[in-house]
């Protein structure tokens, strides 16, 4: 046969394929149901697709997940988990980005190691992260670090709330920070029970946190910040006494 005739019947042939190949379930991501059903009575109405290729793309859409849920179901959603289980627990999970399947906006993992948007753990880390040991954005813990850190012992975040606090506002039983709230408080302001800041030098918060800084987070730092006011503050009030 002539090359040109064989060149014809290739082509002829992909032109049917394409005829008899099912449309893909989304035509568009972004697409509403509705914009995706008249998508295709369009191509049926064309003569893209047959009758039987029409309903058979329709009852598909219209079986699948809503397709504001496929929008953001796209992407490198991530669920995995170990198989070694501890307590009922696995030894770690991982659990970020949506999972359509689940109707899941985001990932939530529950371990005892956790990392995900939502993590849960002994060891939490994730965007909020919740655990005996919580690293996020918001960590809720026994010993937690984040943007917004509450702790039962200790806390360090840009905002902290703990037994003992350190952060840019920090409220505790014991607090250093950029503003501290606490028994005994150290920083630029400071407000409590003993306080050393610029504000207010008590003898007992300068002695405390002396004895301490090498267990209090920053505390150091922040006493040598604060020397001047000892000086000028604290030393008139203890020759007084």
């Amino acid at each position: 046969m002539r090359p040109r005739v064989l060149a014809g019947i290739a082509l002829a042939a992909h032109a049917w394929g394409d005829r008899c190949a099912a449309p893909p379930r989304r035509i568009m991501p972004s697409m509403s149901l509705a914009d995706e059903l008249q998508k295709l009575a369009d191509l049926r109405r064309r003569g893209t697709l047959t009758q039987d290729e029409f309903e058979q793309a329709k009852r598909k859409l219209l079986a699948g997940p809503a397709p504001g849920i496929q929008a953001w179901g796209r992407g490198s959603g991530v669920r995995r988990q170990s198989a070694t289980r501890i307590g009922g627990l696995p030894l770690w999970a991982i659990a970020t980005g949506p999972d359509p399947a689940r109707g899941e906006r985001r990932g939530h993992a529950r371990g005892v190691i956790a990392v995900g948007d939502i993590a849960t753990g002994v060891l939490a880390i994730g965007g909020i992260a919740r655990g005996i040991v919580a690293l996020g954005g918001v960590a809720l813990g026994v010993v937690s670090a984040g943007g917004l850190a509450i702790g039962l012992a200790f806390a360090v975040g840009g905002g902290a709330l703990g037994g003992v606090a350190f952060g840019g506002a920090a409220v505790g039983n014991v607090a250093v920070g950029g503003g501290a709230v606490g028994r005994y408080a150290l920083g630029g302001g400071g407000a409590g029970q003993y306080v050393l800041a610029a504000n207010r030098c008590d003898p007992e918060a300068v002695e405390f946190f002396l004895h301490n800084a090498a267990w209090i987070p920053m505390a150091g730092p922040a006493l040598s910040a604060q020397s001047r006011n000892i000086n000028r503050l604290c030393a008139p009030r203890a020759q007084a006494r």
